[in-house]
């Protein structure tokens, strides 16, 4: 909590050594305090240990104070963890999904490497006596066991488990055999870690997404597409307990209590038949682009998508998403289209038309070349492609794409300009103008990494992914106006430089800021 209230001093500190005493930027809608919760575990401190893929981090939570006691995070060696495991002597490990790293703490706080089988590790657990395994899912489908010093490869179980997820958030069961649910099958299985003997245990579920047994071996599954937990006695489903969709994981306690978190919200709920109750609530998670509709600005939150009334702050709306299974999918970045909302995601690889009263998805772009934003261009869309460097015109009709221009490194931000086009280059440190014929004109150069650009009339700004400067170009001058925290870099090279998108928007007089870190919107009158 002391890191927590010094580094929010920092911030406001930041803020307040603005060029110019005029812009007061202030806190517009506060976020949660996880960027997103993926797995989870207790450890032998009866702490509950909580990954955040997107944040980079695992946060360690004392559950009847609900407050973070300590987190781990890019400084510590952890990137992007998606799932963590404690084994006998209290070390733990974790799965890097985007990069295909295991890795953990020894007993002495040193960080070992187990190995890397590929991108989509996800799940892992370690047996009674010690072994480790882990399986892929989104990226990948296999399921392996690793030596947790790294000294041996990888030992392969099933190169593959069915299509595009092995398993998810598993649980050894009390018969020795390793249990999972199976994503995309509706259903939980069990494994022969030794054999590759494989048991179907459970269908006829929604998207199952995590299973964990109690002290009395009952099975516990989080079904994240029915947004509820179910027990299974005796091979008989039960409803546990009803919770709310863009759920991830669950974890089960020494006394059996029973908690979930949820990858859209941030946020984690100790949850019974009962009751719901917040141990940290939720909100913003990872606040990316942003775009003003009517009275609302609406933010692309990767695992939902969020509207906040511009008069109060308030939320309007909120579309959670189902990983690879909701129509919305994960977004980055957001536009408007007329009457509708388009929505971009480099990680499903599509760009989409939303009716915000409904969250109807009436048209889709898919299996784009690793889309970063788009906004509509005459009768077109015009998509900032990080694939192939490009600024690509489709039709919605057919789908088809006409390359306008490239030779970008990395196009980030594309919006309209009078009647041209503006582009950041996050990586050239360059705004680019472009016309319909495609020809290219630098307007703005030498920045550090900008990403989200907002108009207002003859003024430009400019948000740095990099330093976290909100800088305004006017007239050939630049002016840092705003200073937050920087965003997030890429885990990756199967991510682009910009990995969640840092937004503007410009509603009235008000210029609008995502904050990707602090997860939440901040506001400044211009």
């Amino acid at each position: 909590m002391v890191k927590l209230i010094v580094k929010t001093i920092i911030i406001f500190t930041l803020f307040s050594c603005n060029k110019s005493d005029d812009n007061k930027i202030e806190l517009f809608v506060t976020g949660a305090q996880i960027a997103g919760v993926n797995g989870m575990h207790f450890g032998p401190d009866g702490y509950l240990y909580a990954a955040s893929v997107v944040g980079s981090d695992i946060s360690v939570i004392d559950i009847n104070q609900k407050t973070i006691k300590q987190r781990y995070d890019l400084s510590d060696g952890v990137i992007g963890p998606d799932d963590i495991a404690f084994n006998s002597k209290g070390e733990f490990y974790w799965t890097s999904i985007f990069t295909g790293e295991v890795a953990g703490f020894d007993i002495n706080g040193n960080k070992v490497i187990a190995g890397n089988p590929g991108p989509g590790v996800n799940p892992i657990t370690f047996s009674n006596d010690d072994r480790l395994f882990v399986a892929q899912c989104f990226f990948d489908n296999g399921l392996f066991e690793m030596d947790p010093t790294g000294n041996n490869e990888p030992r392969v179980i099933f190169d593959e488990i069915g299509e595009f997820c092995g398993l998810n958030g598993m649980d050894w069961g009390p018969d020795g055999r390793l249990y999972g649910p199976r994503w995309f099958n509706n259903e939980v299985v069990s494994v022969d870690v030794d054999t590759g003997d494989i048991r179907k245990e459970v269908d006829g579920l929604n998207v199952p997404a995590a299973v964990n047994f109690n002290s009395k071996g009952e099975l516990f599954i989080l079904d994240t597409g029915a947004g509820k937990v179910v027990k299974v006695v005796d091979g008989i489903k039960s409803d546990y307990a009803y919770v709310e969709l863009g759920l991830d994981n669950l974890a089960i306690s020494e006394n059996d209590e029973v908690f979930v978190s949820s990858y859209s919200e941030g946020s984690i709920l100790k949850v019974s038949p009962s009751s719901v109750e917040q141990v940290l609530p939720g909100g913003i998670s990872h606040a990316g682009g942003i775009a003003i509709f009517q009275d609302d600005i609406v933010v692309a939150d990767i695992q939902s998508v969020k509207a906040y009334s511009t008069l109060d702050s308030s939320e309007s709306w909120n579309y959670k998403n189902i990983f690879r299974v909701s129509p919305h999918g994960s977004n980055t970045a957001v536009a408007t289209f007329d009457d509708y909302l388009i929505l971009s995601s480099w990680v499903d690889n599509h760009v989409k038309i939303m009716r915000p009263d409904t969250g109807e998805i009436i048209s889709s772009l898919d299996n784009l070349n690793m889309p970063v934003s788009a906004t509509k261009y005459g009768d077109r869309i015009a998509v900032a492609l990080q694939g192939n460097g490009s600024i690509t015109l489709f039709n919605l009709e057919d789908g088809v794409g006409e390359v306008l221009t490239d030779g970008f490194s990395a196009p980030t931000h594309v919006i309209n300009y009078e009647n041209d086009l503006l582009v950041s280059d996050t990586l050239k440190g360059q705004i680019v103008r472009i016309n319909s014929k495609g020809d290219k004109e630098i307007l703005v150069d030498g920045l550090d990494s900008p990403e989200g650009l907002a108009i207002d009339g003859n003024t430009i700004y400019i948000f740095e992914g990099g330093t976290g400067e909100i800088k305004k170009y006017e007239s050939n001058n630049i002016e840092v106006v705003a200073k937050v925290m920087p965003g997030s870099a890429a885990q990756s090279e199967l991510q682009p430089p910009s990995m969640v998108f840092n937004g503007l928007a410009i509603k009235g007089r008000s210029l609008y800021i995502s904050g990707e870190l602090e997860r939440s919107l901040f506001r400044m009158p211009l």
